[in-house]
């Protein structure tokens, strides 16, 4: 059974680097991973499509790069899609839409392993976590359980006004502030209110290293990771595969079909002198 790569930098205190993809094609996450530059790759299943003979492929990519990996997941579901992720090889989850500590716990429960003495309800299911093979020792595979790395988006006004309670929460290991859904469940466009959502941002940030729960940060340059180290952050989520291709297309798209014109200008220029 391999090494947690997330579990293992929690552990000795190193900085964790991750980026974003939404494809499920695993050429894109060894291609990630040939860079040598990341120590996790972040699958945005919240927004993607796929089913579940994607993941095992996402996570055996993965670790042919060295990586490790972690699943973003829809509220609804949450518990289905994660225990599937976790026997597919996944070694973190990044829960969202959380209101509250109450709804964190039961999250929590969902993914821990159900012993003597514990809250989870996580069983022993066979598949390629455990090697897909039934004879593995049960507390080796509880102990694997308990070594996957759970993060939570805060993201939600209810869930900012509890971010100590929720940082309370025994099995929350990183936390990561969502500034859209934020500003929508105050009812503001975030153009309209970018100090007040740094405030509650450094808030999170604060609670986090505070309750020793490492806050994780959103950035879509290195350029932005100096702003968050000042307060702390040591994790760090790197670009978003769809946004840079979209910024990609906008931007250089708009500078050729601008290029494109101009040559059909002359092209009928050329017509009308003939």
């Amino acid at each position: 059974m391999r090494e947690n790569r997330l579990r293992y930098h929690l552990d000795h205190q190193l900085p964790l680097v991750s980026t974003r993809i939404w494809s499920t094609n695993p050429f894109f996450t060894e291609v990630i991973g040939q860079s040598g530059n990341f120590d996790y790759v972040e699958f945005l299943a919240e927004y993607a499509p796929y089913d579940f003979t994607d993941l095992p492929n996402l996570a055996r990519a993965a670790e042919l790069g060295k990586m490790g990996t972690m699943i973003k997941v829809d509220f609804q579901g949450r518990g289905y899609v994660a225990q599937k992720a976790i026997q597919a090889g996944f070694q973190g989850i990044l829960f969202v839409d959380h209101l509250n500590a109450d709804q964190v716990r039961e999250s929590v429960s969902m993914v821990k392993p159900r012993k003597p003495g514990g809250t989870g309800i996580f069983g022993y299911p066979n598949g390629r976590y455990i090697g897909g093979q039934s004879h593995i020792p049960a507390m080796e595979h509880a102990k694997r359980l308990e070594e996957i790395v759970l993060c939570f988006m805060i993201e939600k006004e209810e869930a900012v006004e509890q971010i100590d309670e929720i940082c309370s929460v025994p099995g929350v290991d990183l936390i990561q502030f969502g500034p859209n859904d934020y500003c929508m469940s105050r009812g503001w466009n975030r153009a309209e209110h970018e100090e007040e959502v740094k405030e509650a941002e450094r808030r999170c940030i604060a609670a986090a290293l505070a309750h020793g729960v490492r806050p994780r940060c959103e950035i879509q340059s290195a350029a932005e990771a100096g702003y968050y180290a000042d307060l702390g952050v040591k994790d760090f989520a790197l670009g978003d595969q769809l946004a840079i291709l979209k910024t990609f297309w906008n931007r250089e798209g708009a500078k050729m079909k601008e290029i494109a014109a101009g040559l059909r200008q002359e092209t009928a220029g050329s017509g009308r002198a003939g």
